[in-house]
C-alpha cells in the first residue's frame, strides 16, 4: 500500500478528494469501501421502500384514506423507483458516481425527513415519488460498480457481499417499523431513512473521487422515451390492479400500456441517445438474463405478497406466526448470497441460476399441496427452499447475463436488468393478486372468516400452482445464459 499524502490537503481538488490521493491512502482497499458505502446507500432506499408498508393501516386512519388512495403509498414508490432506473447511466455520465450517489441520497434523506412532518396526503405522496427516484438510481449504482472495477475473479465475492447487506433489508425494515409505528406513530417511520443518508454522505465525502472514473461523453437525456416508458408502466399497472374491480377496463387500461411499451421499444431503435439501448439485445446472455430477471422479480414480490396473506386468510395463523415464517427463509436467503457469491467463478452462472430457479418454482409447487393439516414446521421449510434458490440466482444472475456486453454499455446493461426485475416484480404483485381474486371466485370463496375454508385454500393452492409453473419456464431461458463454445465466439 502506498503511503499517506504528506498533508491533509495534498491531492485534494475544492470539491473534495481526488482518485490519486484517495489510492496513496487506501491502496486496494479503495473499491471495497467504495463498494460498502454504495451498498449503505442502497440499504438506505431498500428501507425506506419497506418500513412504510407496516404504517399503511396507521396512515389511513391519519389521512382518512379509502383502499384506493392508501395503495398509492406503495404504488407511487414503486413505480417512481421503476422508471428512474433508467436514468442512472445518464446521470453517471454526466456528473461522475460522486455526485450521483450524493444528489440521491439528499434526495433521499429529503423524502423521509419532510414525510415525516407531512401536513396533507398530497405531501407525503409527492415525498415517496422523491424517495422512489431516489431509490431507483441509487440501486444500480453498486452492480456497475462491480462490473466496471472489480476484475472477474472477485466479482462474485463483492455481489455476494453486496447481496448480503441488500436482502437483511428487507427482512428488518418491517420489524423495526412496526415497533417504531406502535412506540411513536406512522411519522417516526419516514425519519428512520435520516440518519443512515447522513452516515451515507460522511462516507462518500470520504472515500468518492471527485474526478470520478464513471464519468463519460455528456449526451442529451431521452426525455421523450423517459415519458413513453412512463406512460407504459403506469397504464400497465394501474391496469392490472384495475382489474379487481372491472377487468373490462383494467384489460383495456394494461393493453394500452402494452402498446405504449411497443412504442417505447421502437422509439429506443431510432433515438440519437436511447435511455435504453437496443444494441444489448444483441447479447444472447444479456436477453436471456433479462427474461429471467422478470420472471425472478414476479417471483419474488408475488410470493412475499401472497405468503403472509396464506398464512393469515388461509390457515387461520396470527400475524406473529405469519411473519415468523419469513425469518428463517430471510436468514437462508442471506446465507446463501454470500455462499453462492463465491462460487460464480467456479460454477457457470447459468447452472446456477437454473438451479436456483427450480427450487423457487418446487417451492411453490410443495406449497401448492398444503392444507389445514400442514404443518407448521414444514411451510417454513417450503419458504426456506424458495430463498435459498433466490441466493442461488442473485449473484449469477448480473454477472452472467452481463458477461462479453461491450465495456461502454456497462451502465446501461445494469440499469436495465434492474429496470427490468423491478417491473416484474410490480407486475408479479398484481397479477398474484389477480390470479388470487380470479381463483376464489371460482371457488366460491372469499378472504377472511366467512365462507369454506377448504375452497379457500384450493383457491390458494391454485394460485402457487400457477407460479410455480411459471417460474419453471425461466429455466429454459437460464439456459441460453451459457458461455458460448468458443467455436462460436
Amino acid at each position: 500500500m502506498s503511503e499517506r499524502p504528506s498533508s491533509p490537503a495534498a491531492g485534494r481538488q475544492p470539491g473534495g478528494p481526488t482518485r490519486e490521493s484517495l489510492r496513496a491512502r487506501y491502496g486496494s482497499q479503495l473499491r471495497w469501501l467504495v463498494l460498502l458505502t454504495l451498498m449503505l446507500g442502497t440499504v438506505s432506499s431498500i428501507v425506506s421502500s419497506t418500513i412504510v408498508n407496516v404504517a399503511i393501516p396507521d396512515l389511513s386512519r391519519h389521512f382518512v384514506l379509502g383502499q384506493d388512495s392508501a395503495q398509492w403509498v406503495a404504488a407511487s414508490f414503486m413505480i417512481a423507483m421503476t422508471l428512474s432506473m433508467l436514468l442512472t447511466p445518464w446521470l453517471l455520465n454526466r456528473y461522475g458516481l460522486r455526485r450521483t450517489f450524493i444528489g440521491s441520497l439528499l434526495l433521499l434523506g429529503m423524502g423521509g425527513l419532510v414525510g415525516g412532518f407531512s401536513p396533507t396526503y398530497g405531501v407525503m405522496i409527492a415525498m415517496r415519488v422523491a424517495e422512489g427516484i431516489a431509490a431507483g438510481i441509487l440501486q444500480p449504482l453498486p452492480n456497475i460498480l462491480i462490473l466496471r472495477v472489480f476484475e472477474e475473479r472477485e466479482q462474485g465475492k463483492a455481489v455476494s457481499m453486496f447481496g448480503f447487506g441488500v436482502v437483511l433489508a428487507p427482512a428488518l425494515g418491517p420489524s423495526v417499523g412496526g415497533f417504531l409505528v406502535e412506540a411513536y406513530g406512522w411519522r417516526s417511520i419516514f425519519f428512520v431513512v435520516v440518519p443512515l443518508t447522513l452516515i451515507g454522505l460522511w462516507m462518500a465525502r470520504r472515500f468518492m473521487a471527485v474526478d470520478s472514473a464513471m464519468m463519460g461523453e455528456r449526451k442529451p437525456l431521452d426525455w421523450q422515451g423517459l415519458g413513453l416508458a412512463g406512460i407504459a408502466t403506469v397504464s400497465l399497472l394501474n391496469g392490472l390492479v384495475q382489474m379487481r374491480e372491472s377487468v373490462p377496463a383494467g384489460t383495456a387500461l394494461a393493453a394500452f400500456g402494452v402498446l405504449m411499451l411497443v412504442v417505447f421499444v421502437l422509439w429506443q431503435l431510432r433515438a440519437e441517445n436511447p435511455l435504453m439501448n437496443m444494441r444489448l439485445y444483441s447479447y444472447r446472455q444479456f436477453s436471456a438474463g433479462a427474461v429471467v430477471a422478470f420472471i425472478y422479480g414476479a417471483g419474488l414480490f408475488g410470493s412475499t405478497y401472497l405468503l403472509p396473506v396464506y398464512m393469515q386468510m388461509a390457515l387461520a395463523y396470527t400475524p406473529s406466526r405469519a411473519g415468523l415464517v419469513l425469518l428463517p427463509a430471510g436468514i437462508a436467503l442471506a446465507l446463501t448470497i454470500a455462499a453462492a457469491g463465491r462460487l460464480t467463478h467456479r460454477v457457470s452462472p447459468h447452472l446456477q441460476v437454473s438451479f436456483g430457479l427450480a427450487l423457487l418454482s418446487a417451492s411453490f409447487l410443495l406449497m401448492a399441496m398444503g392444507s389445514q393439516a400442514t404443518p407448521y414446521l414444514l411451510l417454513v421449510g417450503f419458504a426456506v427452499l424458495g430463498r435459498i434458490g433466490l441466493g442461488c440466482i442473485l449473484p449469477s444472475l448480473t454477472l452472467g447475463s452481463m458477461r462479453g456486453v461491450d465495456y461502454s454499455l456497462i451502465a446501461q446493461g445494469s440499469s436495465c436488468i434492474n429496470f427490468i426485475r423491478q417491473l416484474g416484480g410490480a407486475i408479479g404483485v398484481s397479477l398474484a393478486g389477480v390470479g388470487l381474486q380470479w381463483r376464489l371466485a371460482a371457488q366460491g370463496a372469499v378472504l377472511g372468516t366467512d365462507g369454506d375454508p377448504a375452497a379457500r385454500i384450493r383457491a390458494f393452492d391454485e394460485t402457487f400452482l400457477a407460479v410455480g409453473l411459471v417460474i419453471a419456464t425461466a429455466i429454459l431461458a437460464a439456459w441460453r445464459i451459457r458461455p458460448r463454445p468458443l467455436a462460436e465466439a
